[in-house]
């Protein structure tokens, strides 16, 4: 069993900040990646940010400056500070795991941008 929990969306206001939060848990003996994606109605899912296990992080080019990906001195948690927010940032935010075996997904997070 392998258990992906996202937290901390809800509706922000344009220019303000919201901070997801992931926690992985179960049988995940190796973590390679954590990562952030997200997916509006109607389209597809793309990557948003993602951390390895040795610290390196990727950004799509629509968030470099505004978002920052973190993750515990454990590593079996990911952070995402979300700053500048923009009404286009509007979409359910997921996280993923991955790990030796494969990859792991959390339920969502809605994150709505609007005034």
């Amino acid at each position: 069993q392998v258990q992906v929990v996202e937290s901390g969306g809800g509706l922000v206001q344009p220019g303000g900040s919201l901070r997801l939060s992931c926690a992985a848990s179960g049988s995940i003996f190796s973590i390679y990646a954590m990562a952030w994606y997200r997916q509006a109605p109607g389209k597809q899912r793309e990557l948003v940010a993602a951390i390895t296990t040795i610290g390196s992080t990727d950004y799509a080019d629509s968030v470099k400056g505004r978002f920052t990906i973190s993750r515990s001195n454990r590593k079996n948690t990911v952070y995402l500070q979300m700053n500048s927010l923009k009404p286009e940032d509007t979409a359910v935010y997921y996280c993923n795991v991955a790990d030796d075996s494969g990859d792991y997904w959390g339920q969502g997070t809605q994150v709505t941008v609007s005034s």
